[in-house]
């Protein structure tokens, strides 16, 4: 049941990053420029894409296991700690430097875009590297 469910879950994501071109580098920085030419058009996927996330939330409260199997993670703590704001920094920079984040990284990896491999590939060995630093080190 669970591939039968994640693959079309996965299709439809990645086509709601690619339809509004969040895959591609040039929109993204553009959103980000918020003091020079701003790109305010990916504001209202954002937008868009929390009302059907906080309906889904919604209804997984309301479920005592999620529909494929499993159980559903633990709630996220609410401490802001050194690895929080670090991991939060390092994906913010990596973000406003090259204009990919993971997920339209993914996406655009269809696409063939030299930019999105070395994207990907570097953000593979980035987590590689922390798999093994921090291998002992556990969550607060």
């Amino acid at each position: 049941m669970k591939p039968l469910v994640s693959l079309p879950s996965g299709a439809l994501f990645g086509l709601g990053l690619i339809v509004p071109d969040t895959v591609n580098p040039a929109r993204m920085l553009a959103f980000l420029d918020v003091g020079g030419a701003w790109d305010q058009t990916l504001a209202f996927v954002l937008g868009g894409a929390l009302m059907p996330m906080a309906i889904a939330w919604r209804i997984a409260a309301r479920r005592p296991a999620p529909a494929c199997g499993g159980s559903f993670p633990a709630k996220p703590g609410t401490r802001l700690d050194a690895r929080l704001i670090g991991g939060a920094a390092l994906f913010g920079a990596g973000w406003g430097l090259v204009g990919f984040c993971p997920g339209p990284a993914l996406a655009a990896l269809g696409t063939g875009n030299a930019a999105a491999i070395a994207f990907v590939l570097a953000m593979v060995v980035g987590m590689w590297a922390y798999g093994i630093a921090f291998s002992s080190a556990k969550p607060a």
